[in-house]
């Protein structure tokens, strides 16, 4: 059994480690809602655990034979942001249903709120003032083979 994952971040501080936790987050676009009545934004995300991505591979506990080929792992993790008012996207198409999105990072905006940035420019933009985030992993994790890898830029 592993330790799941569960954080808040009420500030910048507190955001800068739930994004390192959530990079590389692979995001069903369908998994993703505002309940304004609320004032909540929702998300259920299959997250790259990346506290375990450099374990030694002869660590204590189960192995399988296919361990090599598969020694990373992902988990589904819910995602609430609370204190939200509005919600505001750019550069992504809500209506394709089966479109996943590749998390790449939180930050806070001025004004108040979040935006969280994906892969190929999308942005999510989450007003309010006074936001609460709250991060939990839901669930045992699988092996993949995949671990994300980002260039260098020069």
């Amino acid at each position: 059994m592993t330790t799941p994952l569960r954080v808040r971040a009420e500030d910048q501080e507190d955001l800068k480690v739930v994004s390192a936790c959530l990079q590389d987050a692979i995001v069903p676009i369908g998994d993703m809602c505002y309940l304004p009545d609320e004032k909540r934004f929702v998300a259920v995300v299959s997250r790259f655990r990346w506290e375990t991505s450099d374990r030694p591979r002869d660590a204590p506990g189960p192995t399988a034979e296919d361990d090599e080929l598969y020694p990373f792992e992902r988990v589904n993790c819910g995602i609430r942001f609370e204190g939200v008012t509005a919600v505001k996207m750019r550069g992504l198409d809500l209506k394709d249903r089966k479109q996943f999105l590749e998390l790449l990072s939180l930050e806070t905006v001025e004004g108040g709120g979040v935006a969280l940035h994906f892969a190929g420019g999308g942005c999510i933009r989450l007003d309010g003032a006074s936001w609460r985030c709250l991060v939990e992993d839901l669930g045992e994790p699988w092996p993949t083979s995949c671990k994300p890898c980002h260039p260098i830029e020069e």
